[in-house]
């Protein structure tokens, strides 16, 4: 009997890993799901109201990105970056395809 626990649980264990999704949730689907959207301030908002902590970090990761690289394309065009953010975040909800939600400016997500 000792012999067959470790078999079980190798199996069990085994299964459970190969059960798991073969990828993260992407930003695109996140978005065509509605569970983020795109803020005016030129980043990622969470749209639902229970998030889990995969999309909270997919949201801050890319959103750590881009304040970078906003920062960047703000020094080199010599403005602030609150400037480049806005800039960016009208351009990303003007490319946003129907369907995915916006953020107006009183703070209300919308689907455009």
């Amino acid at each position: 009997m000792k012999l067959r626990t470790p078999r079980i649980l190798a199996s069990a264990f085994l299964a459970l890993v190969f059960s798991l999704p073969a990828h993260a949730l992407s930003l695109d689907d996140a978005k065509q799901q509605g569970l983020v959207g795109e803020r005016a301030t030129g980043y990622l908002g969470i749209v639902t109201g229970s998030p889990n902590a995969e999309l909270k970090r997919m949201v801050d990761e890319i959103n750590r990105k881009r304040q970078a690289l906003y920062q960047d394309k703000a020094s080199k065009a010599g403005v602030a970056i609150d400037i480049m953010e806005l800039r960016t975040g009208q351009r990303l909800q003007e490319r946003a395809p129907a369907g995915e939600y916006i953020q107006d400016q009183n703070g209300q997500w919308q689907r455009k």
